[in-house]
Order: C-alpha cells, then sequence, then structure tokens
C-alpha cells in the first residue's frame, strides 16, 4: 500500500486523482486532503478515503469543517501554514494541485519533503521555476508534471537522453475561437469563452485555452521542466486533442502520446510511475476519429504565445509578471469589464511598464505578484 496526498482535493484535478483512488481502494493509504474554502465535500472526502488529516485554507471555514468531522478520529486544521504542513507530511506521492500562487508555498513544502510531487500547479513553475527546480535539486524530490501536454513529453523521453531531443512539441486545441476572426474575436463573450470544445476545465483555464495563454504558460512550465533551451520547444495547433505532445530526436524519429481527453489519463501515469495502472478511459477507435489536423499558431489573432515566450526570454520576474497580468486581465474579461482582445493587450502593457528585480525566494515572488495585480487594476482603469 502507498500513501498519497491531494492538496487541492475538490478541485478537478482532485476528484478525479480520487476517483482513480476510489477504483484501486486497496493500493492507497491516503494522509491529507486540501481545500480552499468547501468545508462540506472535504469532510464528506476525508471519511470516505479515511484521511488522516483533513485541512481548509480559509480559516473562517474552519468550525464548519470540525462539526462535520466530529467524532471521525479525522485531524482538523486550517490556513496557508496548514497546508504547508501538511504538503510536509510524508507521503509517497503528493499531488499538488491548489490553483494560483496559493499553491506555491504548500508546493514548495511538497519538494522540501523529498518524495515524488505529481505538479498540476502551473504557478508554481512560471512564477517561481527556478526557485522550485533548485529545491527539486536540493532536496532530491522528483517532479512529475500532471498536465496533460507535460506529461506526454515525460513519457515520450523515458529512456532516453535531452542531448538526443531535436524538438519538443505541445500542442494546443485552439479552444473554442480558433477559426474566428478578428471581426468576431472582439465581440467574442465570456459565455462563449469557457465552453471548450474538448475539455471540462473551470473558467479561468478555460479563458486561458480561448486566448492561448494556457500554451505559453505551459511553453514556460515544459523550458524549465526540459531544459532543452527555448529554441527547440514549438507550440502547434491539433483541434483533436488526441496527441498531447511529441518529442523529436536527432535521428529524425519523433515519439507522440496519444490518449482521450481526460485528466485521468495523465493523473494515473503519475500515480503508478514507473509503473502503469488501469484506468476506465476506453481505448482510441482511430477509423473513428478519421484524421488528425494540425496548423501553425496564429500569433497575430492570438498574441499570447509571443508574449509568453518573451516572457521566457526576459527571464527574471517577467514570468510572474506575466502570469498575474493574466490572471487579472482574465477576470476582467469574465466580469464584462474588457473585451476579449484587450486580454493579451493588457497582459502586455504591464509586462512594458513594470519589471521588478529577478525573485530569490518565495516571499519575493509573492511581492511580485502582488505589485503585478495593483498595477494590473491601475492600467485596467487607464484605458
Amino acid at each position: 500500500m502507498r500513501s498519497i496526498s491531494i492538496l487541492g482535493a475538490t478541485g478537478s484535478v482532485g476528484t478525479s486523482t480520487l476517483d482513480l483512488v476510489r477504483r484501486n481502494r486497496d493500493d492507497w493509504r491516503v494522509v491529507a486532503l486540501t481545500a480552499h474554502s468547501n468545508a462540506v465535500e472535504l469532510a464528506g472526502l476525508a471519511k470516505e478515503f479515511g484521511a488522516e488529516l483533513a485541512v481548509i485554507a480559509d480559516e473562517t471555514c474552519l468550525p464548519l469543517l470540525r462539526e462535520a468531522l466530529s467524532g471521525s478520529g479525522i485531524a482538523v486544521a486550517g490556513g496557508l501554514q496548514a497546508l504547508c504542513d501538511a504538503a510536509a507530511r510524508p507521503a509517497d506521492v503528493t499531488v499538488a494541485a491548489i490553483v494560483g500562487c496559493a499553491g506555491l508555498a504548500p508546493t514548495m513544502a511538497a519538494i522540501e519533503q523529498g518524495g515524488i510531487v505529481a505538479l498540476a500547479n502551473k504557478e508554481a513553475l512560471v512564477s517561481a521555476g527556478d526557485l522550485m527546480m533548485a529545491a527539486v535539486e536540493q532536496h532530491g524530490a522528483t517532479l512529475l508534471p500532471l498536465d496533460s501536454e507535460h506529461n506526454a513529453i515525460f513519457q515520450c523521453l523515458a529512456g532516453n537522453a535531452l542531448s538526443d531531443v531535436r524538438r519538443i512539441t505541445l500542442t494546443a486545441s485552439g479552444g473554442p475561437f480558433r477559426t474566428w476572426t478578428v471581426e468576431q474575436l472582439q465581440a467574442a463573450t465570456a459565455a462563449q469563452a469557457v465552453k471548450h470544445p474538448n475539455w471540462d476545465m473551470g473558467a479561468k483555464i478555460s479563458v486561458d485555452s480561448a486566448t492561448m495563454f494556457n500554451k505559453g504558460l505551459e511553453l514556460i512550465e515544459a523550458w524549465h521542466l526540459f531544459p532543452v533551451g527555448l529554441d527547440k520547444l514549438s507550440i502547434v495547433v491539433h483541434p483533436q486533442s488526441v496527441i498531447h505532445s511529441l518529442v523529436e530526436y536527432r535521428d529524425g524519429s519523433s515519439l507522440a502520446q496519444l490518449g482521450p481527453s481526460d485528466m485521468r489519463v495523465p493523473i494515473a501515469s503519475c500515480l503508478a510511475w514507473p509503473q502503469r495502472m488501469d484506468t476506465p478511459m476506453p481505448s482510441l477507435d482511430l477509423p473513428t476519429l478519421a484524421e488528425l489536423t494540425f496548423f501553425a499558431p496564429d500569433e497575430v489573432r492570438f498574441p499570447a504565445t509571443r508574449i509568453a515566450r518573451e516572457a521566457a526570454e526576459a527571464g527574471g520576474a517577467a514570468p510572474a509578471v506575466l502570469n498575474a497580468a493574466n490572471e487579472i486581465a482574465v477576470a476582467a474579461f469574465l466580469a464584462g469589464q474588457i473585451g476579449f482582445m484587450r486580454i493579451a493587450a493588457n497582459v502586455e502593457r504591464v509586462l512594458a511598464a513594470t519589471m521588478p528585480q529577478a525573485p530569490s525566494s518565495l516571499d519575493d515572488v509573492f511581492a511580485i505578484d502582488h505589485d503585478t495585480r495593483i498595477r494590473a487594476r491601475e492600467l485596467l482603469e487607464l484605458a
């Protein structure tokens, strides 16, 4: 029996992970489950899986969690420090799936514990990639990428040297607006943007897919996870989302990982690594798929990938600024305050307007994130 902690247990990645644990119940001992504010669902999951500890990030919800778990024997805690303490508990696998910068400190605590960390938190590598990767090296942790694209690359690299890689290609669905004109994009609504054609995701990441910022952020993640150089990282639009990424080697061979558009596939890869495990996913029916198509990204209609690459090239604080500015712009779009095309334009304005010193600690990252959000809101009001 292996032990597991899930940071962000009530989110989409957390619930998908627990679905796999549920199907293989005798193989897992659940150490800790955490959530942001959904105390009722967290309590139900903690009871179902016999967790040793349940942690709620929003301390105002702690009394409700305590009441829901009264008499269960499950330890209860709340707040950021409690999240970090839960992440630091020894576990064979820690799934880091807390969304946003709130996940930075717990993810670092999990890495410092020195075990296997299955990483789904984009902000960890986009905003603090150098710090995170240095901690992985220092503490001997194993970082397994849980995003479908990076997990696909990880699988395609198995048994091969990075020095043999000619190119790594991340695939992008293109989102719901792939074929829209600039005029149509200018009138796009939030309701249209969150209707992803292939994946069931939250509002923020669905908008990121529509703008292509998700792929820009994933490019920065890949730059840290697979250090082959930015010049060897590329993006291709693949509307069917069947091929999740490709690795081309110097001999001309290209390896691709294919699978259904379901996060349980990359999650299973991380949970079972270096072995494999059963999932409920059906086999790919290639004749039914009929054809797979590919297109070059259009950085005129969707400049986000160019902006992200330039932020990676600039290094230092630029990726953290990019991430924070994008979150503010997406929130403004979802609230109806700005149009769809203004998201990328505002991010670029923030990057041009402010560039702090490179972060040397997580506190620096938090400060950059905080100050960038203030500046991003000011620029929104001035526009």
